[in-house]
């Protein structure tokens, strides 16, 4: 049984951790982060994803075609989505979703391989890690057309009504460094109210550094799993609550939203 925090979403074979992989692992290990999932983003990185994962115990891989990828993935990287997927170390489908925010997007192109991916979570009957920049309502409406047995919006950012919805669909919502800007008023109006089993700890590493880390650097910094104590305890204090408590909820939540954490 998992003991310790659970990082969500965490992109640790990204090139800003080549230099300093082991050590960026054991201090996450130190700061008592006891697994962390590693999302893919297109079929290219599936074997770095992969191998990341099989070199440090407690890393766990999803593998997916995330929506900012979509431009440059051919419909064969489905069958291979499978396939990888078929093979039984995935926790879930991701990171798949859609994506607002990109400009020149092509929207027909993200939906379509969204869709598809979404049935193939279905079939394997996997959750899957959820990307929804600038686009809940548009992601809820693909899920409620093609049900899946759940997952995590990742970095959510939308509106009490929106979360109401994901977890009415089964989801859970990831919170992570975004949370801890004092101007995110309403996400951290959210993080407080929101029913504490609905919620899972995220660091998007090597993206969406927690606001001290932005404070104490003059470029935008690296992020890191290490982070997710400081992170945890930044919604227990929003929530007036004890640090095990958030602890111990978000832990529970991760592993029953991603069911095969529990046999890691």
């Amino acid at each position: 049984m998992i003991a310790g925090l659970i990082d969500t979403h965490c992109h640790l074979d990204a090139a800003e951790f080549d230099a300093d992989r082991d050590a960026v692992v054991a201090r996450a290990a130190a700061s008592g982060v006891s697994a962390i999932v590693v999302p893919a983003v297109e079929r290219a990185n599936f074997g770095a994803v992969a191998a990341v994962c099989r070199e440090f115990p407690g890393c766990v891989p999803a593998f997916g075609i995330h929506p900012m990828y979509v431009d440059r993935a051919r419909e064969e990287d489905l069958d291979a989505l499978r396939e990888t997927l078929a093979a039984g170390s995935a926790v879930a489908v991701g990171e798949i979703g859609l994506d607002g925010f990109v400009r020149d997007r092509d929207e027909a192109r993200q939906a379509f391989y969204f869709a598809e991916q979404l049935k193939i979570a279905r079939d394997l009957e996997l959750p899957v890690l959820l990307h929804v920049r600038r686009a809940v309502d548009a992601v809820l409406m693909h899920l409620r057309r093609i049900r899946v047995p759940g997952g995590i919006a990742h970095a959510f950012n939308g509106s009490r009504q929106q979360a109401e919805e994901f977890i009415r669909l089964g989801f859970r919502l990831g919170f992570g460094g975004a949370m801890t800007s004092p101007r995110a008023t309403r996400l951290r109006a959210l993080a407080a109210a929101l029913p504490l089993d609905s919620i899972v700890l995220e660091t998007d590493a090597p993206d969406i550094p927690p606001a001290w880390l932005l404070a104490a650097a003059a470029d935008r910094p690296r992020n890191e799993p290490a982070e997710l104590a400081r992170i945890g305890a930044a919604l227990a204090e929003l929530r007036g609550v004890p640090v095990a408590e958030v602890v111990a909820a978000t832990t529970r939540n991760a592993v029953a939203t991603l069911p095969r954490l529990a046999a890691r």
